[in-house]
C-alpha cells in the first residue's frame, strides 16, 4: 500500500511518497513545462521518495512549480507495490502555493486563498479596491508582462533602468503565481490576491505590455504607461478582418486606460494609434528597452544556461500564436530540423501558447517557450526562423540571417489577421513554405543577397534601437513626475 502527504521541506514545498516492498528505480512529478525528480530512502521493508514541489530552471532561482496537473512517475523496478494512485489529499497550503493529490495527479495552485478567487469574496475585494481606499498612492510602479506569465519583455528592461537611476521607487510585479522570477528587489504579487489588488491601486505608475485585466479604476494621480509587446505585422484589435461591436467596444474601453503609449519606430506609432483609437494622447517614439539588451549581449551566458557550447550553431525558431489553435504551429519538426542542419534547435512558442502547450523534446531540441526573456534568446541565436510575429523586428538589430517559414500564408493573410503590409516584398530574408525548403535555404542561400532590404528593413522597423531604449524612456518618467527617484 502507497502513502503520501504534502508537507514542508525546510521552508520548501515538498510532496512525500512511502511504499512497502523493495524501493522503486525512481519517482518524478512530470508536468507540461517542468519535471522534478524524488530522492529516494530505504533499502529493506519500506521506502521513502520525498519530490520537491520547486525547482530551479534555467539556471535560475528556486522556485515552486508552475501552476498546473503533475503525474506522479514511479519506475518500480524490483518494487511490486508502486501504486501512487491511491493516496488522495486534500488542497493545502504550503510556503509559495496550493496543492492537492488524487488518482496520482498532484495539483498545483497560485498560493491566494479560494476566497478571493470567485463568488462574494472576490466582488467584496474587487469593490473595496474600486472605491480606491484611504491609503495614499506610493512612490512606485506596478509592472505586468504577458498577463503576469513571465516577468520580461519591455516592463523587464524599464525595471532594470529603474532600479539603476532611482533605487528607492518601490516595484511590484504582477504574476500568475511565484514561479514567475522577478527582478532582483522587486515584490511579487501574485494575481488576484489581496497583495496584488493593493499594490495595483497604491501604485502611481503602472507598466504593462497587454491589455489590463479584471476590474480596473485608475486612481486620480496614477499613470499607465502601455509598452506594448511588438511592432505589428499582423492586423491588431480595430484592424482585425470582420466588424464585431462588441470587440470594437472593448478596445475603445481599454485603450482609454491608457495614458502613454510606447513604439518601437515611427510605423508603429501610426499603426497602434489607429487600432486602439489611441489619438490626441501622448505616444514615446523611442525605441523598445526589450532590444537594449542585443546591442551588447554575445549570448554566451544564456547558451551556458541552456547547456549549449559557444561554437555550436542554434537556430531559434520563433512562430506567432493562431487564432484556431491553442498549442504552437506544427510546421517543424525540430528533431529533423536539428538533424539536417547539425544544430540545436530552440523552440520558442508565443506565451499565450505556454499554459495550454507542453515542452517539445528530441536530440539538440530544446523548448525555451518559458525562458524569462526572449531578447536573450535572439542574442543567443545564429539565425532566427518565424512567420508572422513581432521578433522579426527586433531581431533585425543582430544583423543575423533570418528565414520566414509561411505555409499558410494566404490562409493567414486573406481570412484569419491580414497584413499591413506585404511580407513578400519586404522580407530581410527567404520566404519558404515547408521544412524542405527551409532546410535547403538554411544550407544554400547566401544572406548577403538580402544586405540591401535587411538595412531598409531595419531603418524602417527599429530606427531608434541603439541600445539606450530603457535609458530615455525611464527619463521621461522621471522628468514628468510619474515617480521620484526617491
Amino acid at each position: 500500500m502507497t502513502e503520501a502527504r504534502l508537507y514542508d521541506d525546510a521552508g520548501m514545498p515538498a510532496l512525500e511518497i512511502s511504499g512497502e516492498g523493495p524501493r522503486p528505480a525512481s519517482v518524478l512529478l512530470e508536468g507540461a513545462r517542468a519535471r522534478t525528480p524524488g530522492r529516494l530512502h530505504g533499502r529493506g521493508r519500506t521506502w521513502r521518495a520525498v519530490v520537491p514541489l520547486h525547482a530551479a530552471r534555467w539556471g535560475g532561482a528556486d522556485l515552486p512549480l508552475p501552476s498546473g496537473r503533475y503525474r506522479v512517475r514511479i519506475d518500480a523496478g524490483e518494487a511490486t507495490d508502486a501504486d501512487a494512485s491511491a493516496p488522495t489529499l486534500a488542497e493545502t497550503a504550503l510556503p509559495g502555493l496550493r496543492a492537492a493529490l488524487s488518482d496520482g495527479v498532484v495539483t498545483v495552485a497560485p498560493p491566494v486563498d479560494p476566497v478571493y478567487l470567485a463568488g462574494e469574496g472576490r466582488a467584496a475585494i474587487e469593490r473595496r479596491y474600486a472605491m480606491g481606499g484611504r491609503e495614499p498612492l506610493e512612490n512606485a510602479v506596478f509592472f505586468e508582462s504577458f498577463y503576469g506569465r513571465t516577468a520580461g519583455c519591455n516592463p523587464l528592461a524599464i525595471d532594470r533602468e529603474l532600479a539603476r537611476v532611482a533605487p528607492g521607487v518601490t516595484r511590484y510585479w504582477s504574476v500568475v503565481d511565484l514561479s514567475v522570477e522577478v527582478p532582483e528587489g522587486a515584490i511579487a504579487v501574485v494575481e488576484g490576491s489581496p497583495d496584488w489588488w493593493r499594490a495595483r491601486g497604491v501604485s502611481r505608475l503602472l507598466v504593462v505590455n497587454d491589455w489590463l485585466r479584471r476590474r480596473f479604476v485608475r486612481r486620480r494621480g496614477q499613470r499607465v504607461l502601455q509598452t506594448w509587446h511588438g511592432t505589428p505585422l499582423k492586423r491588431l484589435a480595430l484592424h482585425r478582418p470582420g466588424f464585431d461591436p462588441r470587440r470594437a467596444l472593448a478596445v475603445v474601453r481599454e485603450s482609454r486606460r491608457w495614458n502613454i503609449l510606447l513604439a518601437q519606430s515611427p510605423y508603429a506609432a501610426r499603426v497602434l494609434s489607429k487600432a486602439y483609437a489611441f489619438l490626441r494622447r501622448p505616444i514615446w517614439v523611442e525605441g523598445y528597452p526589450r532590444d537594449d539588451a542585443l546591442q551588447n549581449d554575445d549570448g554566451l551566458e544564456t547558451r551556458r544556461r541552456l547547456g549549449i557550447r559557444p561554437d555550436e550553431r542554434v537556430l531559434l525558431y520563433a512562430p506567432t500564436w493562431r487564432d484556431d489553435r491553442e498549442r504552437i504551429v506544427d510546421f517543424v519538426d525540430p528533431s529533423a530540423l536539428a538533424r539536417a542542419t547539425d544544430a540545436v534547435v530552440l523552440v520558442r512558442g508565443h506565451t499565450r501558447t505556454l499554459q495550454p502547450g507542453a515542452d517539445l523534446d528530441g536530440p539538440r531540441v530544446i523548448d525555451v517557450t518559458g525562458y524569462p526573456d526572449t531578447s536573450r534568446l535572439l542574442a543567443a541565436a545564429d539565425a532566427l526562423i518565424t512567420d508572422y510575429s513581432s521578433v522579426m523586428f527586433d531581431f533585425a538589430i543582430t544583423g543575423k540571417p533570418m528565414y520566414f517559414l509561411v505555409p499558410d500564408l494566404e490562409r493567414y493573410r486573406g481570412e484569419m489577421r491580414g497584413f499591413y503590409f506585404d511580407l513578400l516584398d519586404l522580407a530581410p530574408g527567404p520566404v519558404v513554405r515547408s521544412q524542405d525548403d527551409l532546410e535547403r535555404a538554411l544550407a544554400d542561400v547566401d544572406p548577403s543577397i538580402f544586405a540591401e532590404r535587411y538595412a531598409r528593413w531595419r531603418q524602417l522597423f527599429a530606427p531608434r534601437d541603439d541600445g539606450r531604449a530603457a535609458e530615455r524612456v525611464v527619463a521621461r518618467i522621471l522628468d514628468q513626475g510619474f515617480v521620484e527617484r526617491g
